[in-house]
């Protein structure tokens, strides 16, 4: 039975380094802060869209007003414009059309400024996007080896315990196996020093008599504690 609560004990005790790989936790983190980065990086990207569609559009209007410029500057270059009074009215024109050109010009650097910040900011958080990824390929191969290493462990004892259980009375394992899940993973100790190597309660001398002349093959249980109680050469008994 205490081959059985040793075999037992060492399954736990993989399982639980299972469940505290480091590499798995710094996974689990990493994974929360890629999913910030990358929300982040997502409204970044529709930021540079909407940016480009206005950058487009600003260099759109400073081109008609431009290409309207030349048109009236080579009407009145060629002569084709004589009476004065639209000489003079176009003349005007032309002031007020390098106006609004200077206007929409400010307009598009602005928005290329615009651009040009966002475009920045989605590239470093693309970049830091690639750096989690590779440094979470990295952890999940050393969380995979490890873990497999752990969990060919854990089938190694469960092998060794298999043909143990089958040789103990079924009744006799059912206990031990509620026990365990009732006394947190140790469901049979030790009787040694006149202690229980479960809750570490030193037996009274009556309970040791009783101990004594009970049959070998008897299942003893510690009154303190209710674990099986173990006899061995070194009980005190």
């Amino acid at each position: 039975m205490l081959d059985l609560q040793e075999l037992d004990s060492r399954a736990d005790q993989l399982r639980h380094q299972l469940a505290s790989i480091p590499e798995a936790k710094e996974l689990a983190a990493l994974k929360t802060q890629r999913g910030t980065v990358d929300t982040a990086a997502r409204d970044a990207r529709i930021l540079v869209e909407d940016l480009t569609r206005e950058q487009r559009k600003a260099d759109a209007d400073v081109e008609q007003v431009k290409a309207r410029r030349v048109r009236d500057q080579q009407r009145m270059d060629q002569g084709l414009v004589t009476n004065p009074k639209d000489l003079e009215r176009m003349q005007g024109e032309l002031v007020s059309l390098e106006r609004r050109i200077s206007n929409l010009e400010d307009v598009e650097l602005d928005v290329m400024q615009r651009l040009e910040d966002a475009q920045a900011e989605l590239d470093r958080l693309t970049a830091d996007l690639e750096q989690m990824d590779r440094r979470a390929a990295d952890l999940s191969a050393t969380r995979d080896e490890k873990a497999g290493k752990l969990d060919a462990e854990v089938a190694e004892v469960a092998l060794q315990r298999k043909p143990l259980a089958d040789g103990l009375p079924a009744d006799l394992v059912a206990l031990y196996d509620r026990l365990r899940t009732q006394k947190g993973g140790v469901g049979a100790a030790a009787l040694r020093a006149r202690r229980c190597g479960g809750c570490s309660l030193e037996l009274t001398a009556a309970d040791l008599s009783v101990i004594s002349k009970a049959p070998t093959d008897e299942v003893l249980r510690c009154e303190e504690c209710n674990r099986i109680l173990v006899r061995t050469s070194e009980s005190g008994i």
